[in-house]
């Protein structure tokens, strides 16, 4: 049966030019710091990989840290994502902050971090979510989830007492943006939506207001 949905009016707030700062980064932490303040989990961004051919692919998965150079996530890298990326680093993230009537979109390329850096942060992860870590074999078919279960008592055993070594397969990745588009939600659908992309001539980025 169709299904027609009633379509929100978005008059929080909007968005000018002349608000924005000129650099991405800078805006993203801004925008960033106000959401998590009110929304669960305001780290949860949607990731689109793509295999050089097929159909792209997209999940959520929660940005653990960012810098001026780059957004951090971390996985498995057997993982359907990081098959992708090793074929087709290109990727694209979301936050979709609608409780805001804002959303960013980040496009760019993706590198895995060093392993020492994957280190740092698997050693700050609660013993059980590193543990964890080991126990299942990302984006395979299993039978039943008493498997991974079953995995993680043997792990517990296995490690009882010290520190638990970081697996081969599993780190973090770096997405370096080349673009940026910040979107505020207005009414009548006529939204603000600016667009940053690199300068490839220099560090800077050009901003233009895009058509909703």
């Amino acid at each position: 049966m169709k299904k027609i949905f009633k379509a929100p009016q978005f008059e929080q707030s909007n968005l000018e030019k002349a608000m924005l700062h000129k650099n991405p980064f800078l805006q993203f932490e801004k925008w960033y710091t106000a959401a998590d303040t009110s929304i669960e989990i305001a780290n949860a961004m949607s990731l689109a990989t793509a295999p050089p051919s097929g159909f792209p692919s997209v999940r959520t998965v929660l940005l653990k840290y960012f810098d001026d150079k780059g957004f951090v996530f971390f996985t498995n890298y057997n993982s359907q994502k990081a098959k992708h990326l090793k074929e087709n680093p290109k990727v694209e993230i979301l936050f979709p902050w609608l409780k805001m009537e804002r959303q960013v979109r980040i496009a760019g390329s993706a590198e895995r971090i060093s392993k020492m850096e994957s280190l740092q942060y698997f050693t700050s992860r609660p013993r059980e979510s590193q543990l964890g870590a080991w126990c299942s074999n990302q984006s395979s078919t299993i039978s039943s989830r008493s498997i991974l279960l079953q995995k993680m008592e043997e792990m517990k055993q296995k490690i009882s007492n010290g520190e638990i070594p970081i697996p081969n397969f599993w780190g973090g990745y770096k997405i370096y943006p080349e673009q940026f588009e910040f979107w505020q939600g207005r009414k009548n659908r006529l939204h603000d939506r600016f667009q940053y992309q690199k300068n490839k001539n220099s560090e800077s980025w050009d901003i233009v207001r895009l058509a909703p």
